[in-house]
């Protein structure tokens, strides 16, 4: 009998499939879902749109022939131009009604830039970060009056990046943070300096690790986002450049109860054989993580 960890959780994104276009072979649901549940994982995020059922009600059913719950579900948005506001809040209470009504807890949002992509990012003006702050709160609001919690994602390719970022948020707005222990690292964060600037405002973690040397290469332009996650990028839990032992600590000490996630993107040129691929790596973090919850 597979043993489930009550707090792991996965994201579609650990097998590739991806809302950006042209990002790689999309494996289907089923076969997602099965690998997950098959690896003990207790949820899963949502996906990208047409991932799982349009109808809240039939993810719900979906998930449940699975054994697994919905964790959150990561709704991208144009926050910092003010022209576009309320168009994009009305896509993130939509959003947030519909992880709701199946079932979850949690909207992460990401700050995005309106490029299409996460190939690079873009320092905003003073006035951009007055209007993102503003937006960032009026999305919690919106995200709240459904009956979910919010948590700003700092994700490459987004106007929330940095370190220095981070702290603009933090001080600036009164939204939880999602930490990505990968996308922290890509933009030139130490994760685990992150974590204890945070002060107890982390609500939700997605972890990954990273290969140092390539997350240079495309902070510096060298090699694009994509093409990068796709030389391997991001690496099983323990294999790369992460203190993924002290993030740990650090949260726990600090009282977080919530999910800990496996997102680690990939791209597939081609449908893998049964047990390898994305499930292969992702049997290994789920190792990892479980052996430094236990210690």
């Amino acid at each position: 009998m597979i043993r489930r960890d009550p707090r792991i959780a996965g994201a579609p994104i650990t097998w590739g499939v991806c809302e950006v276009p042209g990002w790689g072979w999309q494996l289907d649901a089923d076969r997602v879902l099965r690998e997950a549940a098959g690896l003990g994982l207790r949820a899963i995020e949502l996906g990208p749109r047409g991932f799982l059922p349009e109808d809240p009600a039939e993810v719900a059913r979906t998930l449940d022939r699975y054994d697994l719950r919905l964790a959150a579900g990561f709704v991208p948005a144009v926050l910092h131009r003010q022209e576009l506001r309320d168009a994009e809040l009305r896509t993130v209470r939509t959003a947030a009604a519909t992880l709701r009504a199946a079932g979850a807890e949690l909207l992460v949002l990401a700050a995005e830039l309106g490029n299409g992509g996460y190939e690079r990012s873009t320092e905003l003006s003073g006035a951009e970060w007055r209007s993102l702050l503003q937006g960032l709160n009026q999305a919690r609001e919106v995200v709240e009056a459904e009956g979910l919690s919010a948590a700003l994602h700092p994700h490459y390719g987004t106007a929330v990046v940095t370190a220095e970022h981070v702290s603009r948020v933090l001080q600036g707005s009164d939204i939880a943070l999602c930490i990505d222990t990968g996308h922290l690292l890509v933009g030139g964060a130490d994760p685990v300096e992150v974590v204890r600037s945070a002060n107890g405002r982390v609500r939700h973690v997605h972890f990954k690790d990273v290969d140092a040397a390539l997350a240079a290469l495309v902070r510096s332009g060298a090699i694009g986002y994509r093409d990068a996650v796709a030389r391997g990028l991001y690496r099983p839990l323990g294999d790369g450049d992460v203190d993924v032992a002290a993030v740990i600590r650090l949260l726990e000490d600090a009282g977080y109860a919530g999910w800990y996630v496996l997102e680690q993107d990939v791209v597939l040129d081609r449908e893998p054989g049964v047990g390898l691929g994305p499930a292969a790596d992702a049997a290994r973090s789920v190792h990892y993580l479980k052996g430094l919850m236990r210690g």
